[in-house]
């Protein structure tokens, strides 16, 4: 994922919600009781861990029992100490006291809190690059160093593939125009990271490792699902029994459903805070709203690649803050040009007036003369339903069809909508690559060129060809 060109819009829940979430999570909940609960005899040893002996008691704060209860409240401890929420006071005494930033959690602002729980999350994510801990007391030599090699573990390789994994997880989450945050399975997301791109059909030996890329991932959602990142479905446990292929699958088992293989969606505070490491890292990751505040060129520009409902949502934000005749006004100037960007910035003005409603009539009437404006001016004034709307030139209806099949051309490429569009043109117009060359936009050759490539009917591609040549040397003469 390069870091040169921007990631999709992301629509964030108000920061307020996020901060609640936040200190509903586990994770952070029982950082902060412990804290809490630390006093003047809290002893902690070298690493800044809680001791041995002071564990069950802490168990016993957090409600925690059985086998796991130890390492799930030393969790609880260290995210404690990296949060800030607990501070070692002396190392060698082991003596600690409540860190400047738990009051934060109580007092503090949205911002505040949010800032200790992506100091949390970075625990957890560190946490969950680590191998299974029986297998690294196994590879203890006896000097009491880790020896790596024996355990085939690269630390730098596995939070790198977390991280892509990750990402991977956020473009599915963010991308398109359908409902942001459904569930992924988990072989799909697996396999976004391990198969290659230009791969039609996977090798067995690609397949083992979608396979075991599963398992390490299984182990690392189930780590920071508490963390509030993710809400994950595990791996059904039959299929990580160890059957050597010997039994058939239980009575009532639907054996083709996906489900079973794991289903990992990112929570409202996930999205946030991937959202948070992406910006850290130099990338540009927009989220809906940060137009709201800008100019009419900034929103129609920044717009320009977002997916249709992102746009509109993006949008409404920004007419919110407006009256409706000027931020009319404002648009249709922002609109205007003859640059490359030109007519998709009209397509997405066009989009933003349809949102202002009635009011915006005017400002509609004003640019009635205007070459760029006029037939967008015609077409919203007829749709809205307006009487008295002069009749476009035919000149007009030539320039107008140039500048959105261009617009749609930088949105959407050579999609289907764009090739039944251009079928509709040549067929409903007698004569149209006959007269559509002579239309002085500066982007008609290259439109001419593109009906001819999506067009399926070779007769008309070549004519939509040969206007093409026309267009350009009209150009460049």
């Amino acid at each position: 994922m390069s870091d040169s060109s921007p990631l999709p819009p992301v629509r964030l829940h108000p920061e307020a919600e996020l901060a609640r979430d936040a200190l509903s999570t586990p994770l952070l909940s029982r950082a902060a009781r412990l804290a809490r609960w630390a006093g003047p005899d809290t002893r902690v040893d070298a690493g800044g861990g809680l001791v041995d002996e002071q564990l069950p008691a802490a168990a016993e704060v957090l409600g925690l029992s059985g086998d796991d209860a130890a390492a799930h409240t030393s969790e609880a401890w260290r995210v404690a100490v990296d949060t800030g929420l607990v501070e070692v006071v002396d190392e060698e005494a082991g003596t600690v006291t409540a860190g400047a930033d738990l009051d934060l959690l109580t007092r503090g602002t949205p911002q505040d809190v949010l800032a200790v729980w992506l100091a949390a999350l970075e625990t957890a994510l560190a946490d969950a690059s680590v191998p299974d801990l029986d297998d690294l007391v196994d590879a203890m030599e006896a000097g009491g160093e880790v020896d790596l090699s024996s355990l085939d573990w690269d630390p730098e390789g596995e939070a790198e593939f977390l991280d892509g994994v990750l990402g991977n997880l956020y473009l599915l989450t963010v991308s398109g125009d359908g409902p942001q945050g459904g569930p992924v399975p988990l072989p799909a997301l697996a396999a976004s990271v391990i198969v290659p791109s230009d791969m039609s059909e996977p090798t067995n030996d690609v397949l083992e490792q979608v396979s075991d890329a599963m398992m390490r991932l299984d182990d690392q959602f189930r780590l920071l699902e508490p963390a509030g990142l993710v809400a994950y479905q595990p791996v059904d446990e039959a299929l990580l029994a160890d059957t050597d292929g010997a039994e058939e699958p239980a009575a009532g088992v639907d054996d083709t459903d996906v489900s079973r293989y794991g289903m990992v969606r990112l929570t409202p505070l996930g999205l946030y805070g991937l959202r948070a490491r992406f910006l850290e890292a130099g990338f540009d990751a927009p989220a809906v709203g940060d137009l709201a505040d800008k100019g009419a060129e900034t929103l129609l520009d920044g717009t320009a690649g977002y997916p249709q409902s992102a746009a509109q949502a993006e949008t409404e934000q920004w007419l919110a803050r407006r009256e409706p005749l000027p931020a009319a006004r404002e648009l249709l100037s922002a609109a205007k040009g003859l640059d490359e960007g030109a007519p998709l910035r009209r397509l997405r003005c066009q989009q933003a007036l349809s949102l202002v409603g009635a009011e915006a009539e005017p400002a509609l009437r004003e640019v009635l003369d205007d070459a760029e404006l006029g037939g967008l001016a015609r077409v919203w004034l007829s749709e809205a339903g307006f009487t008295d709307v002069p009749p476009p030139t035919q000149e007009l209806v030539f320039w107008l069809t140039i500048d959105t099949l261009a617009a749609q051309l930088a949105a959407e490429g050579n999609s289907e909508e764009l090739r039944a569009l251009v079928e509709g043109l040549a067929a409903q117009h007698s004569g149209f690559f006959d007269k559509v060359w002579r239309v002085g936009h500066p982007a008609t050759a290259d439109v001419l060129e593109a009906m001819g490539r999506l067009h399926p009917d070779k007769k008309v591609a070549k004519e939509a060809r040969k206007a093409a040549f026309k267009a350009r040397s009209q150009q460049g003469s």
